[in-house]
């Protein structure tokens, strides 16, 4: 797992949670003993899984957000969503979910272990985008971006997810239209690329006016242009110049972030992310006293049964399902 990655404006924050959950037990917990963790905080990157916030069912329960986006990319596995505007799914193997926190919502990020008879490996990217002040207290929501929705591109030696932006002629769909990302002056991209050995790949150019960083996020040593790059270590990248990425050795993957910086003042406490001490204050002072709207879902861990498809129930009564559900 890399986690807590150092990010540029627009980003904040980014993490990877790679986990080889085992088979999954009768409450779609891990069929395998869990003393000696840290339940509760179990983050120990010695072990092949980690239960995080969880204490039977591994993933994050019921936490509040306020003043900016997540993005969560779930390549492998399953996570079931619920919030506190009433909106709940179970999404994952390709799909990405993008939520817009805004003025405030708690929700919580559990990884059910639907296999009870194989492996549950997890594979995820969650990816935190900052609001500009005039969108901070946007409406919240969250939309789904399918598997088959978001372009997968193959080239000679490897292939590229196109979560955000555009990939030379290939576009992503459109953001949230609170997000900072959903003005294509502000030139927000996010790549995975996948090399194979001996594979290389230049990346499309942009203008001066972004930042963009590299992320090796797991296998052999990246050449960057002439320089290594390390498993779990990034890089800043110019983006004005054609960059070209090879896996000299063994397979390479690696993420890319790419935005025009917000250039605000960030004054983060926890989950809330506004530009004042005194706005910081006023997000812990409307959470005790409305706690975002509530928690009508009963525990914080909750979980969707085991035969559960994907899907997204949105608050306004909208139902959407993948096509290849």
């Amino acid at each position: 797992m890399g986690f807590m990655r150092q990010t540029m404006d627009p980003f904040l924050f980014c993490v990877h949670h790679l986990d080889l959950y085992p088979e999954g037990n009768e409450a779609m917990g891990p069929d395998a003993p869990l003393a000696g963790r840290h339940i509760g905080s179990d983050f120990d990157e010695a072990n092949d899984w980690k239960m995080y916030h969880g204490a039977e069912v591994p993933g994050f329960p019921a936490h509040p957000h306020r003043g900016f986006e997540t993005i969560t990319v779930v390549l492998d596995g399953l996570v079931d969503h619920f919030d506190s505007g009433g909106s709940t799914g179970r999404y994952g193997f390709g799909d990405v979910q993008w939520m817009t926190a805004g003025s405030g919502l708690m929700h919580s990020e559990m990884f059910p272990l639907v296999n009870r008879n194989g492996p549950n490996r997890l594979d995820l990217f969650q990816i935190w985008l900052n609001l500009p002040a005039k969108d901070k207290m946007a409406e919240p929501g969250y939309e789904m971006l399918w598997a088959d929705q978001v372009p997968h591109v193959p080239f000679e030696g490897g292939d590229v997810r196109v979560v955000a932006g555009p990939w030379f002629d290939v576009q992503a769909p459109p953001p949230p239209k609170a997000s900072w990302a959903h003005d294509p002056d502000n030139e927000v991209a996010l790549y995975i690329i996948n090399l194979d050995e001996g594979g290389s790949v230049e990346l499309p150019v942009a203008s001066g006016s972004v930042n963009r960083m590299m992320y090796h996020i797991d296998g052999h040593e990246a050449e960057v242009d002439g320089h290594r790059l390390r498993a779990k270590h990034g890089m800043e990248l110019d983006a004005t110049v054609p960059t070209t990425v090879q896996a000299p050795d063994a397979p390479v993957r690696v993420l890319v972030l790419q935005g025009r910086p917000i250039d605000e003042p960030v004054v983060q406490h926890g989950p809330f992310v506004m530009n004042t001490r005194e706005e910081i204050y006023q997000a812990f002072a409307d959470f005790q006293r409305t706690e975002f709207g509530g928690w009508p879902w009963g525990a914080s861990d909750v979980v969707h049964p085991r035969e559960q498809g994907r899907f997204a129930s949105m608050g306004d009564g909208r139902v959407e399902h993948p096509q290849d559900a």
